[in-house]
């Protein structure tokens, strides 16, 4: 400290006592609060910020003292505004992650309701806790275990969370505990923490369970007491566990926990849903039979109206909104609707918490006595049940675990005495901290919306995401065109490879296009099918069922437009298209940007297009994701699950795979990350002959412990040298006598399949935004009596960018794309790949210089009228 100024040593003597004072014995905290002050306080032209340490009645004399003396001595705030609750990227100090964690102790449990996905939330933390250091412990059969201690409450190592991934429910057990509802039982809690030194607390569980955690949390202090009091503990060691972090993460099926955009759980669930619901279907249709399916969601109707997306149900009933009065010959009069029109069956979805606007409980079998009674159809009620819950988690489910106990690590480890106990979420496809009061709160006003009857404010409160789903369904739900058509032709195409979920785009764009007055037109064979007027007309009936189907039902080629211009110009004009939807991989957008280049000599081309990105490789510029990709990557992680279970029997075995993609790594990195590969070889990561030692190394060092397999990922294209087969026969050559190797190569099962409930909700949503788009542009186009759009917005990318779905202008896009290798200069999936390397025990840096900030819900909420 010597080499520090006279002024500048004064002040990191202050915070080392404010440090001490508030039980932080970490020397590394006091460097990090000095860092911060002096990085943001000394540079000219940047926003001040002041630490004010808030005074407690709690606090000490002494700690109030030096709290007042603290702030005294800190750099003046800016326009006496306070500091924020958590700085931005460019505030954040550099620290090594690896040492975080020295001298402190994680406990993590499971609690509530078991979900799918909390074993990767588990591994991760576990993993993350021990990179960084830290000591982490396992609370088996979450509060009880907690309350009983004992060997309830474990160390955990490395190896002792391997081969969880792909388990459903929790390992470490969960169990609802009436003891931890009571002083008592929370007493018997903290002495069991105090004993073993542990002051950070990871919990997984339902908002019951979070809000649990956050009375402990602020009880904490007056636990302490009553220990010391008692004899329990020492006031040494009451002073060193001085304050208690929590962090939580939530797992629930239901999806019911406000302020994330899906929970551990629920992504598999729905998979579960859509298992079964795919098999009834053919049934059904064999029969014409009308199907009633309940799934769970007493509080919450997520479940309920994602899967009628999912399957293009007839009606759904949930409880946050009550069908009108009268509903029952409405329904009555929907499914005979449907069935003049040929269709041969009918699903009705039901929540279990499904009432009517008087409050009375819709059930499954009063539906089925309605339908019977009223129509005679042949009816069937199915309730899942338990089912939901069980079953292997989803590759969505693995990552976002994985990735939410990351965040949640670094969280409890960067937490302060004055920081609200927070919940890890997820915005679009970022992480982020929200203080977890704030979202308990809002999950309780859609209770009390509801209560009140104030439906339309328990969407709203819901979240966006909710609120998307719920208006989209209305929309495509049944035929409702309006009494006056539009006179607009769009037309609807595939471009490039197949994949699942481009059928549900496509009856999306049909259907909503019909609903908005327009004719629409489908073109088969993509460019080609356009050049040589294989253009015809396509109706609500046509794309029944299509939802479900994978592949292509339009027919789809790689063939681009350049060469074919005249010919296109011409069909457009035969058939009077107006608009145009391009569903499709790079194919699409570039095909779209030399129909948009061409609008110079092409009159005809001068109408608005939207491209959707639909594509396993997940590379079309403008879009975080596409249809198709999580299809591809479910196909890839159940495969590799089978291979790694077939290794458990041999032992001593590595397992080299490689995956579709092209240039683009996302399936690589992302089934690496969801089935716990050891390395994954990619085209935007450079590698070298010494890396692949490295790894080789690695394994070698690996068969050593109690996990004796391993699992590689090379993405096809990920270099012209390293070749499947040269990666093979090195693993081969440098592991002899240690372990054999074998090598897959996946291929086009990849592009198979039918599509999970996310590309089946994905695509409907882009398929039915883009024609809302369109319509509006149209509006803005139509000039004289004809429409004219040569304008660069006229032409987009719909695509979903971080938190939203958004509309980019091919041109625009020019500039971020890799046209040779045919991929986006920047992608977001690149900075999560760290975690699969230290999930797998590399040792490497992890980044912290930029973390998810602590944002807050309660001001965007909806207040409920009283």
């Amino acid at each position: 400290m010597s080499s520090f100024p006279h002024s500048n040593r004064v002040l990191m003597h202050y915070y080392s006592v404010l440090c001490v004072s508030l039980g932080l014995n970490c020397p590394l905290a006091a460097t990090v609060i000095f860092s911060l002050a002096a990085s943001v306080g000394g540079v000219k032209n940047r926003r001040s910020w002041s630490v004010k340490p808030m005074l407690s009645p709690r606090d000490t004399p002494e700690k109030q003292r030096v709290k007042k003396e603290l702030s005294v001595l800190s750099p003046p705030s800016h326009q006496g505004h306070p500091a924020p609750l958590n700085m931005s990227k460019d505030l954040h100090p550099t620290m090594d992650p690896t040492k975080m964690g020295l001298g402190r102790s994680i406990a993590v449990l499971t609690s509530g309701g078991d979900a799918q996905g909390m074993n990767a939330a588990v591994r991760a933390t576990v993993r993350v806790g021990l990179y960084t250091g830290a000591k982490v412990y396992f609370v088996h059969e979450g509060y009880q275990g907690l309350v009983d201690g004992g060997d309830n409450i474990r160390p955990a190592t490395w190896e002792s969370v391997s081969m969880m991934l792909q388990l459903g429910g929790t390992v470490i057990g969960s169990a609802r505990c009436k003891d931890f509802r009571t002083r008592e039982g929370r007493t018997k809690a903290a002495c069991n923490l105090v004993n073993l030194g542990i002051t950070n607390l990871c919990v997984i569980g339902g908002d019951g369970s979070l809000t649990g955690a956050n009375e402990f949390r602020t009880e904490w202090s007056g636990l302490l007491v009553d220990l010391v009091r008692a004899g329990k503990i020492t006031q040494e060691e009451a002073k060193k566990s001085s304050h208690l972090n929590i962090v939580g993460m939530v797992g629930s099926i239901d999806n019911d926990f406000c302020g994330t955009d899906m929970t551990i759980g629920t992504d598999s669930a729905l998979h579960r849903i859509i298992e079964v619901l795919d098999a009834i279907t053919t049934t059904a249709q064999s029969h014409q039979r009308t199907f009633i399916l309940e799934v769970m969601g007493r509080h919450c109707g997520y479940l309920a109206l994602v899967t009628a997306l999912a399957c293009g149900a007839d009606w759904v009933f949930i409880p946050e909104m009550p069908p009108d009065e009268g509903w029952e010959d409405h329904l009555c009069r929907r499914l005979t609707d449907q069935r003049a029109r040929g269709c041969r069956l009918n699903v009705v979805i039901v929540a279990e918490g499904a009432m009517s606007s008087d409050g009375k409980p819709i059930t499954s079998d009063q539906i089925k006595k309605l339908v019977t009674d009223r129509l005679s159809f042949d009816t069937r009620t199915t309730v899942l049940g338990h089912v939901q819950r069980g079953g292997t988690p989803s590759a969505f489910d693995r990552i976002l675990g994985s990735r939410m106990g990351v965040e949640a690590v670094m969280a409890l480890l960067e937490a302060t005495p004055e920081t609200p106990a927070c919940v890890v979420s997820l915005s679009g496809n970022q992480a982020v901290r929200l203080p977890l009061m704030e979202c308990v709160q809002v999950t309780k006003d859609v209770t009390a919306a509801m209560a009140q009857g104030k439906f339309d404010e328990a969407i709203k409160l819901r979240g966006k995401s909710f609120e998307n789903n719920w208006n989209t369904y209305k929309l495509l739900a049944h035929i409702n065109p309006p009494d006056v058509k539009s006179n607009i032709n769009m037309a609807v195409m595939n471009i490039g490879a197949p994949c699942a979920g481009m059928n549900a785009a496509v009856r999306a764009t049909v259907r909503m296009g019909i609903i908005q007055g327009h004719n629409m037109f489908a073109v088969h064979d993509g460019f080609d099918g356009l050049a040589h007027g294989q253009i015809e007309p396509i109706n609500w009936n046509t794309v029944s069922g299509w939802i479900g189907k994978g592949g292509s039902m339009l027919g789809t080629k790689r063939t681009l437009p350049g060469k074919l211009l005249d010919e296109v110009s011409q069909n457009l004009a035969k058939f009077n298209i107006h608009a145009l939807v391009i569903i499709g991989g790079f194919e699409a957008y570039v095909g779209g940007l030399e129909l948009v280049q061409a609008r110079e000599n092409y009159e005809e081309m001068c109408i608005p297009m939207v491209v959707i990105p639909a594509t396993v490789s997940n590379n079309v510029p403008g879009s975080d994701f596409s249809i198709g990709a999580d299809t591809a990557l479910n196909t890839i992680t159940s495969t590799c699950d089978r291979i790694k279970q077939s290794a458990a029997g041999t032992k001593r075995r590595v397992f080299i795979v490689e995956t579709m993609g092209g240039y683009c790594g996302y399936l690589a990195t992302m089934a690496g990350l969801a089935a716990g590969a050891d390395a994954a070889y990619i085209f935007e990561d450079k590698f070298t002959i010494r890396d692949l030692e490295m790894n080789v190394q690695h394994l070698l060092e690996k068969m050593k412990t109690t996990v004796k397999r391993g699992l590689v990922l090379r993405n096809e294209n990920c270099s012209s040298n390293y070749s499947t087969d040269f990666i093979f026969n090195l693993y081969s050559e440098e592991g002899r006598g240690v372990f054999d190797c074998r090598k897959n190569v996946l291929g086009h099962m990849q592009q198979g399949g039918t599509p999970t409930p996310f590309d089946r909700n994905f695509g409907t949503k882009m398929g039915a935004k883009s024609i809302l788009w369109l319509t509006e542009k149209l509006k803005e186009c139509h000039r004289h009596g004809r429409i004219f759009a040569n304008t660069p917005d006229s032409a987009c990318v719909l695509g979903m960018k971080k938190r939203s779905l958004t509309f980019q202008p091919l041109v625009d896009l020019k500039a971020d794309t890799d046209f040779e290798h045919r991929i986006p200069k920047a992608q977001w999936w690149l900075k999560i790949r760290p975690i699969m390397k230290i999930l797998a025990k590399y040792d490497i840096k992890l980044d912290t210089s930029e973390r998810a900030d602590m944002e807050h819900i309660i001001n965007k909420r909806v207040p409920v009228r009283k």
